[in-house]
Formats: structure tokens, C-alpha cells, sequence
């Protein structure tokens, strides 16, 4: 069967179509995207803006009307952080559902954080024993560990890139300067108090195999000089602490404006590069992780892998 997954995150508005059924790899046969920055959009009483919910509106629509187009069977649409923190949320997606007929599901942070550890466990295997998994959103970092398909802890902490890029650094696109020493210093100080009370519970869980993924963590990745995307799916790509450490060290000399310069760095995100490497080294150095694996799988992945379950075989 033919599915489709729209992701509304915090900077992007996604849909990956694959083709797939139950017990096989998920193919990929087409994937789109809208750069929306919804997390910035979210005015000083926490509202998403008229302007962010049109967007967001006209966004859908192409993405369901792509998703027909290509003889989708079924759409799972949802959406993260950014509408899940609005104040308006209820409104905003019942505006969705009534100009669209998509009905996005918010999912809670903890629920992101499984989904992602489903889909890191699948492309792993068994043979990888206890997991621990890493993925840092633009409004929220998620941290599992376990040794099922779903994890024994699975938390959502509020360290996205953007959301600190936007609080912490006060980053914009395209900014002329990079962030001063006493801000970055300032930020993993932050990073570190966040991290503080789920340090020991994951450590207590334990894991035999740290994995990271997402954009954040595969820009870094590639920055530290892992294998760039057109080496294919199966690359084996990997972060380590010195690579990444090395990888801080040159960027926050760079401006924001230029960061997207840099091989791998996409011109959307690359001025929330230097807080998503502050919260990857923190995260590393906190739960004592030297290197991690970078899986190809996420979120997205996860959610088409548990609709599969759920549908069975046949």
C-alpha cells in the first residue's frame, strides 16, 4: 500500500510518501517540504498568528493534494511542538480540519520520543541490545532508552534549536554576527540545569548502543566529516565527542548568514546550528556518550511503522 505522512513540525512542514505493508522496509516514493518557521510565528501570548495559521492552512492543502495526486491509500497527518505549545491550538486545527478535511494529530512529547525510539529500533535490529536515542527538534530535544520497541523512558525536554536560537542566542536568519562567548556560554549553563533531573534516569536505564537522528544531529554529523547523503541510505554514519567538539569550535566564529555555506548545511536552519551543537555536546557529555550512530530513520518513520502494526498484515 501507498502511505503518506504529513509532519507539521516547528521550522517545516513535511510529507514523505512511501510505499510499504506490514513486515516490510517503508520505500520511499516521494518527499516535499514548506518551510513554515511555525515556532516562530507564535505571537507574545503564545498564539499562533493569523499569518502562521494561513500559512499552515495552505500548506495542508498542498500536501493533501500532493498525497492524492500520488494515489495515497491512507494520510497520517501531525503535528508537534509548535501547535502543541499555541494557546490556540484547539482553533488553529479545527480551521485545519474545516478548510482542509485533514485532521492533524498533536502529539505529546513523550509520544515523539517513542515513535522515533519504534523507528531507530526497527532499522537496528535486535542485535543492538539496549538503545539509547537522541533527536533534537526544533522546539524540543527527546530522549529514550530501552530494550523493546518501546522504551522503557521516553522524555521531551523544551531544547529544540530554534526555540533556543530564538530565547537564548536571539538568532535570526540571516544575522550578521555569530552569538557572543557569554551567550553560548550562558546557553549551555541553560542546557545543562534542563538536562539536570533526567541525567540519573537515564543513566539508571542504561543502553549498549547511543544513536542520534534527525537534521540537527546529521548536519553536525556530516560537519565533523561523516559520509554526505549522496553516499546513500546505508552509509554508516557516525558523531563523535571530539568530532563535534571540533565542529563547535569553528562555527561559532561564523555568522548565521553564512553558516548555510558549509557543506550540508541547509540555508533554513543554519542559524540554530550553534544551539543545536551546544545541546548535542551537553547531552553527549552528560550521559557520557564518546560517539553516536546516526540512523536514517525518525519520526516520520516511526509513525508510518506503528500505522503499519496497526493495520496488520493482509
Amino acid at each position: 500500500m501507498r502511505l503518506g505522512v504529513l509532519d507539521v513540525g516547528s521550522n517545516t512542514v513535511h510529507l514523505l510518501v512511501v510505499d510499504a505493508h506490514h513486515g516490510a522496509h517503508p520505500w520511499p516514493a516521494h518527499s516535499e517540504k514548506v518551510v513554515l518557521r511555525l515556532a516562530e510565528q507564535l505571537g507574545p501570548d503564545g498564539a499562533l498568528t493569523e499569518a502562521g495559521a494561513d500559512g499552515l492552512v495552505k500548506a495542508v492543502s498542498m500536501a493533501k493534494a500532493a498525497a492524492a495526486g500520488l494515489d495515497t491509500d491512507d494520510l497520517i497527518a501531525f503535528a508537534t511542538s509548535a501547535v502543541r505549545e499555541a494557546t490556540n491550538a484547539a482553533e488553529v486545527l479545527a480551521r485545519v480540519r474545516e478548510e482542509t478535511g485533514v485532521r492533524l494529530e498533536v502529539l505529546s512529547g513523550a509520544d515523539e520520543a517513542r515513535m522515533t525510539f519504534l523507528a531507530v529500533r526497527r532499522w537496528f535490529g535486535w542485535s543492538a541490545g539496549r538503545l539509547l536515542v537522541l533527536d533534537i527538534g526544533g522546539g524540543s530535544l527527546e530522549i529514550a532508552a530501552g530494550i523493546d520497541e518501546d522504551p522503557s523512558l521516553a522524555v521531551s525536554l523544551p531544547l529544540g534549536a530554534g526555540r533556543l536560537t530564538r530565547e537564548r542566542l536571539r538568532v535570526a536568519p540571516g544575522h550578521a554576527a555569530p552569538p557572543t562567548t557569554e551567550a553560548v556560554d550562558e546557553l549551555r549553563a541553560y542546557v545543562d540545569g534542563v538536562l539536570d533531573p533526567v541525567v540519573k534516569e537515564m543513566t539508571e536505564v542504561g543502553w549498549d548502543r547511543p544513536v542520534a537522528t534527525s537534521k540537527t544531529f546529521r548536519t553536525l554529523a556530516r560537519l565533523a566529516g561523516a559520509a554526505p547523503s549522496g553516499a546513500g541510505l546505508w552509509a554508516r554514519r557516525r558523531l563523535t565527542r571530539t568530532g563535534l567538539r571540533q565542529v563547535i569550535g569553528f562555527i561559532r566564529h561564523i555568522p548565521p548568514g553564512h553558516l548555510s555555506e558549509l557543506e550540508g548545511v541547509s540555508m533554513g536552519r543554519a542559524h540554530q546550528l550553534m544551539a543545536g551543537a551546544v545541546v548535542a555536546e551537553a547531552v553527549m557529555r552528560r550521559l557520557d556518550v564518546d560517539a553516536l550512530d546516526i540512523c536514517p530513520w525518525a519520526l516520520r518513520e516511526g509513525v508510518i511503522l506503528s500505522r503499519l502494526d496497526q493495520l496488520g498484515p493482509g
